[in-house]
């Protein structure tokens, strides 16, 4: 386990942070810790990377594909995209809807995987939802989760988080998840789109994915779910620390 926290957590925070940006690559894990997080703080849970996947599932369904960037930033501008609290015990962390329909597991398929990094990557796209990340961050008392939280939608963000794993643990975790729904997939064909949506994300022009200046960075190859959130609740209320 790597653990590296710029702003060293002896250096206690008076409060609890009204707004935590938590970003990192696909399934690292760190929309698991942020919905854990949001729950035992109370706060409003949101995983921005949604709204990425949701315009993709929209191109991939209306435009037949991503690679038009004018049109898919058009789309962008004209879809209604909402996330709201769950009303179904299958697993999910929100309801998604896309004009008025349900589509929380189709943007979490291998072909929404393979595509929602171009889709990001479009500046256009970007300044569309970012704007709207921004507003509901202003907000505070959130978690928000994606890839360019704390150095872009909210670089003024109390505590900043970088949840991360090597990219073949990343893969087998995504393959499981497909397996447990019953998706025909195989683990060669996810580590091959994860390795390529790395290289996009970590590459791109327009806020491209990397840890902020100050963020805590927690490695979770070797971790369970309960060892990362031990740490990073241990970061918000640290032992010793101010109440």
């Amino acid at each position: 386990m790597e653990l590296m926290n710029t702003n060293s957590p002896e250096q206690a925070r008076k409060r609890i942070p009204s707004q935590i940006a938590i970003d990192g690559p696909a399934a690292s894990g760190k929309s698991t810790i942020g919905e854990r997080l949001a729950k035992q703080l109370g706060y409003l849970y949101f995983d921005t990377g949604i709204m990425y996947r949701a315009v993709t599932l929209a191109a991939l369904r209306r435009l037949g594909g991503v690679g038009d960037e004018t049109a898919v930033t058009d789309l962008a501008n004209k879809v209604v995209i909402d996330v709201l609290p769950p009303t179904k015990a299958d697993g999910r962390e929100a309801d998604v809807f896309l004009d008025g329909e349900d589509i929380t597991w189709d943007i979490r398929t291998p072909e929404v995987d393979a595509n929602v990094s171009p889709v990001s990557a479009y500046p256009g796209v970007r300044k569309a939802m970012t704007a709207q990340q921004r507003r509901i961050g202003l907000a505070g008392k959130v978690v928000m989760v994606g890839r360019d939280i704390g150095t872009v939608v909210m670089p003024d963000a109390e505590l900043k988080l970088y949840i991360d794993a090597s990219v073949e643990e990343r893969a087998r975790r995504r393959y499981l998840e497909c397996v447990e729904r019953g998706e025909q997939v195989s683990y060669p064909a996810i580590l091959s789109s994860m390795q390529r949506r790395d290289q996009i994300d970590s590459t791109r022009a327009v806020a491209p994915l990397k840890p902020a200046e100050d963020a805590v960075i927690i490695q979770t190859d070797n971790l369970n779910e309960d060892e990362v959130f031990d740490r990073v609740m241990a970061l918000i209320d640290p032992p010793g620390g101010p109440d």
